[in-house]
């Protein structure tokens, strides 16, 4: 497949009630390529204006939308799904110049992983099922799942595509309308969503894409009282304020936040499958991920052994132009993030942490002006800031153990509750880990798979609420309770 050749056009202006426009305010946003800085689009920016319009254009859309046949909303998710696929190559490359993903990953996670899930949702449709209630004699009671109606969405810049369709999946699938702000960092896969969704019979007003500021196009998105519902996935900070906003009118909120993933090693896991695993969990989309293995704690026995190996396979990590296939690690997304990430290692040094490998930009004119960090192993201790805050960044820190009891504290030592891992072969133990770990998702023997059909999401700092899964199908919809007097029975204390 010809990636490098394939030239993207993109995609500049605001969906709004089916129609392309410019921002209200009529400004721009300038979106960069962060392997060499150069810019790849100016797209309109969205305003508090521009999501209002955008919410009454859901609000019209809605009732068509809700009274569709399951089915038939399947069904154009399955053509959308199918749409996809065939655009891959055009949206393997702009995920991948947008963001700074490797185009392998971007042809082999990226891409498959939405089409998986349009095609997943899709066939949930129609399997949204009710209940029967056994409740009192001569009555019956059942509850149905309705959908909740325009539901804001606000997409990361680390997996745009993806989580575009993490969350437009399950909120299209249960009936509802959408409002989706994409973040102006990386907007691009988005906005070609809107296009696909458009091309194969998608109807006006059912996805409007307002890409903005957060402080202005996210806050309107959180504040409006005519929105039922926000699907956020960003920063623990940010988190907050978004439930801070929805007092307004008491919407629904789902919040996929940061993380501070424990990646457990004890003493008889497999070493070799535990050091490629541990590097996929932390260097994967430049580290990047809420669900990143970034705390590799270790048993005192296998450490040395463990990090040579992890240190030798760190190093020989191939850093470089996304779109070159052989390129296992690209920049990170953007050059505030990359200074971010960076302070974090000075943060290290000030605490007594010890640079193992990393730490810096990688040398050379072809990183000069990317927004590169060569893979960044740290030792440190558990209360450390590099072992407590989120750096998201291909920046791991490693501790040791003695005990499985000191190990389970380690792994709960923090604020967050996201994603685990362990490697192990002595089943009890998994087991037992599996149900001590302070996570929404743990994974044995294996780090960061995802799949449609199973929930994702975390607890405590992480946020709440599920992507993904029948879970998510619940998280879209409300669930009503009718009751119906079978045997028209008269009330007894007004009987005469």
């Amino acid at each position: 497949m010809v990636i490098k050749d394939t030239v993207p056009q993109f995609q500049t202006k605001l969906l709004i009630g089916g129609e392309w426009l410019d921002g209200t305010e009529g400004r721009t946003i300038a979106v960069a390529n962060p392997f060499n800085g150069e810019k790849l689009a100016d797209i309109a920016e969205a305003t508090a204006a521009d999501v209002d319009k955008a919410v009454i254009a859901a609000q019209a859309a809605f009732p068509a939308w809700r009274a569709l046949p399951a089915h038939e909303r399947g069904r154009l998710m399955l053509k959308l799904a199918d749409a996809i696929e065939a655009d891959t190559p055009n949206l393997a490359r702009i995920e991948a110049i947008d963001t700074g993903h490797p185009i392998r990953d971007c042809l082999s996670l990226d891409v498959p992983r939405t089409v998986l899930c349009f095609r997943y949702f899709g066939g949930m449709a129609d399997k949204l099922e009710g209940s029967v209630i056994p409740v009192d004699a001569g009555f019956l009671n059942y509850v149905e799942r309705e959908p909740i109606g325009v539901v804001g969405a606000i997409v990361p810049w680390n997996f745009p595509l993806m989580f575009t369709s993490w969350k437009m999946g399950p909120a299209l699938a249960a009936g509802n309308v959408m409002v989706m702000k994409p973040s102006e960092i990386t907007p691009l896969s988005t906005l070609r969503i809107g296009e696909l969704m458009q091309q194969v019979g998608f109807p006006a007003g059912v996805i409007n894409i307002v890409p903005g500021y957060g402080d202005t196009a996210g806050q309107r998105l959180a504040d409006h009282p005519d929105i039922g519902k926000i699907a956020f996935t960003g920063s623990t900070a940010t988190g907050r304020r978004i439930v801070q906003a929805s007092a307004g009118n008491l919407k629904k909120i789902q919040l996929e936040l940061g993380g501070k993933g424990p990646n457990i090693v004890f003493p008889d896991a497999n070493i070799l499958a535990a050091v490629n695993g541990s590097a996929f969990a932390i260097f994967h989309n430049q580290g990047q991920a809420c669900i990143a293995g970034s705390r590799l704690i270790l048993h005192e026995d296998i450490a040395d052994e463990f990090l040579a190996r992890f240190v030798e396979l760190a190093r020989s990590i191939r850093i470089g132009d996304p779109l070159d296939p052989e390129t296992e690690m690209g920049p990170l997304t953007s050059p505030l993030h990359q200074q971010r990430v960076l302070s974090f290692v000075d943060v290290a040094r000030e605490q007594g942490g010890e640079i193992l490998l990393g730490g810096k930009k990688p040398a050379g004119d072809a990183f000069a002006n990317g927004c590169f960090i060569e893979p960044t192993i740290v030792r440190a201790k558990a209360g450390d800031r590099v072992a407590q805050e989120e750096v998201f960044g291909p920046f791991v820190t490693v501790l040791t153990f003695k005990t499985d009891e000191e190990a389970l504290a380690i792994a709960n030592g923090t604020d967050y509750g996201l994603g685990a891992g362990l490697w192990t072969e002595n089943i009890r133990r998994a087991h037992r880990f599996a149900k001590q770990i302070h996570a929404g998702m743990v994974w044995i023997n294996c780090y960061k798979r995802v799949h449609p059909a199973s929930p994702f999401g975390g607890q405590g700092q992480s946020g709440y609420g599920r992507e993904m899964g029948f879970e998510a199908m619940r998280e879209y919809t409300v669930a009503k309770s009718v009751w119906v007097n079978v045997d028209a029975q008269i009330p007894p204390f007004y009987r005469r």
